[in-house]
């Protein structure tokens, strides 16, 4: 929905891509044309097949992949569709340092960057073979997901074979972690030019999200301290070290037992608030048109501070559902002051397609049927 907006305001014409009929950034005025493909992850081939046949058919200047789903089989078929368009992604050698957590951390960690305490698991003897060395929460993660897929918390080594067995058995390698306890979360989003040099930034912190244990933030806001400066310098070292290109956001958890900033990831794609970074004043998603296809752009590293947007419809909501003092927290609900990722009075209809979509999916649920029998 940014990108839609933040390009269709200066007069590009966008066409939006998703696998459902219902995406809400095709009811944007912004939108000037869309498509519905295939599911990357059920039918890889049939996805990428049908991209090729639509960029024959249109010519398009960029290719801005936003959702995971769409990276691995975009990146894979580079060569291919890079005769069509130009794509908003670093080369696969390069894209696969931030995609891939296992290279992630190790260069990390050779670079000396502070991280979760990690082992790296291929087999279910290594685990056997560092008992004595394992406290506890330890972290299951896949080395290539995305979202919370794959992710585990173990509190006992029995628990830990368990659920690693498990895990193994869906993917190739894992990561054992150590538990960082939470002393606030907030992410580092740039973007690096063709000399893996920062072009543009933003500092978010997380002030809520759903499931409120963790999970996608529904409320956040810009800022600037120590912290976030020592966590930009090793977020600009990590990817200036992996020769990064385009735009990435480097997540970190500050260690509330020693103030630290850890590195729990890259994500190599555009994220979720993105809106906030756009109205604390950097356009990602034009600087990166720019990067593309001009070659360079000229630095924004500097952005408004306090600046908070949220995530209403349904992520506040849910968020509201499920937290404590609901009384306590309803003026929070209420706050329409708070800029929004969707709502907006001059691009309304999105919230419409938000509604039609929650409804489609009902219907999908005979959740009516129920309804009605009631």
């Amino acid at each position: 929905m940014a990108v839609i907006r933040s390009l269709g305001k200066r007069g590009f014409k966008v066409t939006a891509g998703e696998e459902t009929r219902f995406a809400t950034g095709f009811f944007s005025k912004y939108c000037n044309n869309h498509v519905v493909y295939p599911p990357p992850l059920k039918q890889k081939k049939d996805f990428i097949e049908y991209l090729i046949a639509t960029l024959q058919k249109n010519t398009c200047d960029l290719l801005i992949p936003v959702a995971n789903p769409t990276l691995e089989p975009i990146i894979e078929n580079e060569k291919e569709l890079s005769q069509y368009v130009n794509i908003a992604l670093p080369p696969r050698e390069t894209f696969m340092k931030g995609y891939d957590k296992q290279t992630t951390l190790k260069i990390a960690l050779g670079n000396s960057i502070p991280c979760p305490k990690t082992h790296f698991i291929e087999h279910l003897d290594d685990i056997y073979n560092i008992e004595d060395l394992l406290e506890y929460p330890q972290t299951i993660k896949p080395t290539i997901s995305f979202g919370s897929r794959g992710f585990d918390t173990c509190n006992s080594f029995d628990q830990l074979i368990e659920k690693a067995e498990r895990s193994l058995s869906n993917y190739n390698t894992i990561l054992l972690q150590e538990y960082i306890p939470n002393g606030g979360e907030f992410g580092v989003y740039t973007l690096f030019n063709s000399c893996s040099r920062p072009c543009a930034l933003t500092v978010q912190k997380r002030l809520r999200s759903y499931p409120i244990s963790g999970g996608p933030s529904t409320l956040r806001e810009t800022f600037h301290t120590e912290t976030s400066e020592i966590a930009v310098n090793a977020a600009f070292r990590l990817l200036n070290a992996m020769k990064w290109v385009g735009v990435a956001m480097v997540e970190f958890r500050i260690d509330s037992r020693d103030g630290i900033p850890k590195l729990m990831e890259v994500n190599p794609r555009f994220w979720g608030s993105l809106a906030l970074s756009i109205q604390a004043g950097v356009d990602f998603p034009y600087l990166l048109y720019k990067q593309f296809i001009d070659g360079d752009v000229k630095p924004v590293l500097d952005y408004k501070d306090g600046v908070k947007c949220r995530w209403l419809l349904p992520g506040d909501i849910l968020w509201f559902c499920s937290a404590p003092n609901k009384l306590r927290n309803l003026p929070k609900l209420l706050d329409f002051r708070i800029k929004d990722d969707i709502v907006s009075f001059t691009d309304p209809m999105p919230t419409f397609g938000f509604f039609t979509a929650v409804a489609r999916y009902l219907f999908d649920l005979d959740m009516w049927k129920f309804i009605f029998r009631r």
